[in-house]
């Protein structure tokens, strides 16, 4: 993978919040950090001196945690748990979710529960900051917590007693990852209600279903209502006295949407506030802990792909309804030229196998107890797979949205109605990357050019 960029000033650090995993640019870490750091290590390891077991330290890992390691066992023991857990493979992870891999990592050893030096923190961030990104397995992890991506995370540092361990411990990278689609679903949200208040305005929708006194006892509802307002506008004369139910119940999908996000930031918030490292050092003593096992976090994104699902869905429903004469007023599939020319109908079947696709991925991932180990109990949640299922779902849901978009305005260059203020600048946007349609052409490089210029 390529390095990452260093041109910009770098971050200073003073703790773990500071970290986000979405911020591109180098980082560096506050002395006041360091030291404290140093301190919690230097403590650490006289705790190791005292020669009690302290599991993967002076161990064996999982069933053979029972054999006891000599001092020249423990030396080489941290670099083969890293050597010996490397065994996946392509497909990687793209640049910026390997970086909030990293990312992720540093921020729990921020907290000093992992106990680790000042020099591996030092290797993590000149990793970050200069790179060569690692190439981490996107897919595969295939055991509670995620010790076969982080072990090719980490394969280039050199790790020190307890070091190897705290490296693969816990669930950092699938919550650095969640923290960055988190950021995107943010951004599509807002272009969700756009694309919807688009359809809304165009097909001259009645906007009684966005009223503030039908959001009662739901303040997030109300603050959807009031956006899709503002962006449609008015609308004195609707078409009918109501539109089809993908037109009404946009407001509704939108905020349950924005809800399922705040609870994955929050489930976010608590796997990097959280103990997650097992040994812990915790008051001056390594205790284990079950952190590794995600199921707050897999959850969570689960419950955001269904989320993403659903608006999918209902927005390839109103593509449908905006190829429709009746609803719109409109030509037919919104063509020029009904009939010599077909117009936008394969840009809706593409929306259909999109969201086919997407459908697929609302399975939950947290469903599975699987013996590994040499039949040690393993009951697994798969946070990797479900962070890695809602990324897909968030580049499907734009997929299907580019689609909504292209129609709108089409819509709009067919219609003699306004194109509303608060809608200007994103038709502006199309207007820029799109030719107007006069005749059946590829779509898809119109889709294309609305996903990377303007979604």
């Amino acid at each position: 993978m390529t390095a990452p960029r260093t041109t910009s000033e770098p971050v200073l650090i003073h703790g773990p919040s500071d970290l986000d995993p979405a911020a591109p640019g180098p980082i560096e870490l506050a002395p006041a950090l360091l030291d404290r750091l140093a301190a919690i290590r230097a403590a650490a390891l006289n705790t190791l001196r005292s020669g009690r077991p302290v599991y993967g330290v002076n161990t064996g890992m999982g069933n053979l945690s029972k054999v006891r390691l000599t001092e020249d066992e423990q030396r080489v023991h941290q670099r083969n748990l890293l050597l010996g857990r490397a065994v996946g493979g392509p497909p990687w992870l793209p640049p910026d979710e390997a970086r909030a891999v990293l990312i992720g990592r540093l921020k729990t050893f921020l907290t000093g529960d992992a106990a680790v030096s000042v020099e591996l923190i030092h290797q993590l961030v000149a990793l970050i900051n200069n790179g060569p990104l690692p190439n981490i397995p996107a897919e595969g992890a295939g055991s509670a917590g995620e010790i076969i991506p982080l072990a090719h995370a980490f394969a280039s540092l050199e790790p020190g007693p307890k070091e190897g361990i705290a490296l693969l411990a816990g669930i950092p990278g699938a919550t650095g990852r969640a923290a960055l689609h988190a950021t995107r679903v943010h951004r599509l949200a807002d272009q969700l209600s756009t694309v919807a208040a688009g359809a809304i305005a165009v097909v001259g929708a009645n906007r009684d279903p966005y009223q503030p006194l039908a959001a009662r006892g739901d303040d997030v509802l109300g603050v959807e209502f009031a956006r899709l307002r503002e962006l449609a506008g008015p609308e004195p004369e609707p078409r009918s006295l109501q539109a089809p139910v993908s037109f009404r119940v946009a407001g509704h999908v939108n905020a349950h949407l924005r809800r399922t996000l705040q609870q994955l930031d929050d489930a976010v918030d608590r796997a990097f506030t959280g103990v997650t490292d097992s040994p812990a050092y915790l008051d001056g003593e390594f205790v284990g802990t079950a952190g590794f096992h995600g199921i707050d976090l897999a959850a969570y994104c689960d419950h955001l792909t269904a989320a993403l699902a659903h608006a999918a869905e209902v927005s390839a429903a109103r593509l449908h309804r905006l190829l429709d004469p009746t609803v719109t007023g409109l030509t037919a599939q919104l063509a020029r030229e009904p009939g010599p020319q077909a117009g936008l109908v394969a840009v809706h079947k593409r929306a259909v196998a999109t969201v086919h696709q997407l459908r697929r991925l609302t399975l939950p991932t947290a469903i599975s107890t699987a013996e590994t180990s040499n039949g040690q109990e393993d009951v697994q949640t798969f946070s990797w797979e479900a962070v890695g299922n809602l990324g897909e779902a968030i580049r499907l849901t734009r997929e299907t949205i580019a689609c909504e978009l292209l129609a709108v305005r089409q819509a709009f260059a067919l219609s003699q109605r306004p194109i509303p203020a608060g809608l200007h600048s994103v038709m502006r946007a199309v207007d820029a990357v799109v030719p107007p349609i006069d005749a059946d052409r590829p779509f898809g490089e119109d889709l294309t050019s609305l996903l990377t210029k303007v979604l």
